[in-house]
């Protein structure tokens, strides 16, 4: 479980577990991207599941469902 102090990566995150996002460690026209589709510093994520071969992860942010990369996900920074 994630704890309110705890920092990992999005990709770490196991199903139905939320975190919220501390850091986009990613070019700023990636991040613009990102946040394009609802996921920026301080948005609740929660992991909901892989599509074929565990790639790409599927993420509920806000009233959407995304799917991102495993790549991307590895690069952001999320909390309790």
């Amino acid at each position: 479980m994630l704890g309110a102090g705890d920092i990992m990566l999005a990709s770490e995150l196991k199903r139905g577990q939320r975190g919220v996002v501390r850091a986009i460690h990613m070019e700023e026209a990636d991040r613009k991207r990102l946040s394009e589709m609802g996921i920026s510093a301080g948005t609740s994520i929660i992991f909901r599941g892989t599509l074929l071969w565990r790639d790409p992860l599927l993420f509920e942010t806000r009233d959407a469902m995304l799917a991102l990369r495993r790549k991307d996900a590895h690069r952001i920074e999320v909390s309790g």
